[in-house]
């Protein structure tokens, strides 16, 4: 009988490093993974680059992911982003911080990393079967799971389920840990897909796509859902919006979308200014050259583009002068120019999702051991769990942090 002390399904950040943390502490592991080669999403993380995390404090980690986000406080507790750097160092990895935020392997490069933790599972003597596709976990009388795959049974006392999202199903996401879950009774919550660009009604905006726009902040314009908001650079696109400030902003507008036909939302990107603090700002400018037209003051702070965009939103002719423009209209353009008014009608689904909202719900799970309170012997780390992030290394800490926790194993 082909037994082990744990077996892990899935060999991305969380599945790979809670199989080394376990084979560290003597156990007998076999990682299965279903794709010729592990880590393929891990390859793709942050364009190749792998943001593997970032410099906050474990407390402003949290705050980052809402508030089920003190969820994370004892997998952090046991292995945060210096615990992480220092695993990659011992391991031959050095990262660094350039920008004193976000932490990745100093070569930038994906690849690295993975070569790393190939080699550490070779060196732990863990046990890893690529194009193995496990078609069902069962729970046997004598408290042994039992794993059937497209290479055999297997069986073992603890299973951890790093399977991930739906995210980018090319990469070999497909649902599996969400059906396994389900099988022991686990709840799913609502899935959406997250961290994506997003299309808009307004055409407009494909007028706009030669320039980044720093500092743009964003807040979804319903009764019921203001203080859903993100900051950050915003790029347009032919049909919509995309950039950093987007893909953190997504994981809010998704879920709306399957209830509402468009999400209303609205922005600034003239770098936080308010309306007073804009009317100010070109009355000084027309003070220090008056013969300057508003589109002229305006491309200050603005991309050409998109200061003609908004004067012509305003119906302000871009020619004249600031003093020249009619009252109405100036406040017109001064209320556009705070709060930009777009409205969202869809996104590219899982097939461009970076991340999947929801997953495995977290009352079901023990944070201090991410074993299920269902089911003794079965674990579950990173990305399908009920728990995502914004961009900039938060999620992939997060799949590391949860997947060591779970691969100390509580028993």
């Amino acid at each position: 009988m082909d037994s082990f002390d744990l077996i892990v399904v899935g060999s991305g950040a969380a599945g790979l490093i809670s199989a080394i943390k376990a084979a560290r502490d003597g156990k007998r592991v076999l990682l299965l993974e279903k794709l010729s080669k592990i880590a393929a999403k891990l390859k793709a993380t942050g364009g190749g680059r792998c943001n593997l995390s970032n410099t906050l404090s474990n407390e402003n980690f949290m705050e980052r992911f809402g508030r089920e986000g003190r969820f994370m406080r004892d997998a952090l507790e046991r292995f945060d982003y210096k615990d992480l750097r220092a695993f990659f160092l011992e391991i031959g990895v050095e990262t660094h911080a350039p920008d004193g935020h976000r932490i990745f392997p100093i070569s930038h490069q994906s690849v690295t990393i993975i070569a790393a933790l190939k080699k550490e599972l070779e060196k732990r003597g863990v046990t890893l079967l690529c194009s193995c596709e496990v078609q069902r976990i069962s729970h046997e009388e004598d408290a042994l799971f039992m794993v059937s795959s497209s290479q055999g049974d297997f069986w073992s006392k603890n299973i951890i389920i790093a399977t991930g999202g739906l995210g980018y199903p090319v990469l070999g996401a497909q649902g599996d840990g969400y059906r396994f879950a389900a099988s022991f009774g686990h709840k799913i919550t609502d899935l959406s897909p997250a961290m994506m660009p997003l299309k808009v009604e307004e055409t407009w905006v494909g007028d706009c796509r030669a320039d980044t726009i720093a500092k743009v902040e964003m807040r979804v314009d319903l009764p019921k859902s203001k203080k859903l908001r993100a900051k950050g650079d915003l790029i347009f696109t032919k049909n919509g919006i995309r950039g950093p400030v987007v893909l953190d902003f997504a994981r809010f507008v998704t879920p709306l979308l399957k209830t509402h036909e468009r999400v209303p939302i609205v922005m600034n990107l003239t770098k936080g200014m308010h309306e007073e603090e804009i009317i100010n700002y070109l009355k000084n400018e027309a003070k220090k050259d008056s013969k300057k037209t508003i589109l002229e003051h305006l491309h200050t702070v603005l991309p050409l583009s998109v200061a003609k965009a908004l004067c012509w939103q305003a119906k302000v002719d871009t020619s004249l002068r600031y003093s020249a423009i009619e009252g109405f209209k100036k406040n017109r353009l001064i209320k556009l120019l705070a709060w930009t008014p777009l409205h969202i009608t869809g996104h590219d689904g899982f097939e461009k999702a970076m991340i999947t909202r929801g997953g495995v719900s977290l009352k079901e799970i023990d944070p201090k051991t991410m074993q299920s309170k269902r089911v003794k012997g079965l674990y579950f780390c990173g990305e399908v769990m009920d728990l995502d992030g914004p961009c900039g290394g938060f999620n992939l800490q997060w799949s590391f942090s949860s997947g060591y926790l779970a691969g100390s194993l509580s028993q």
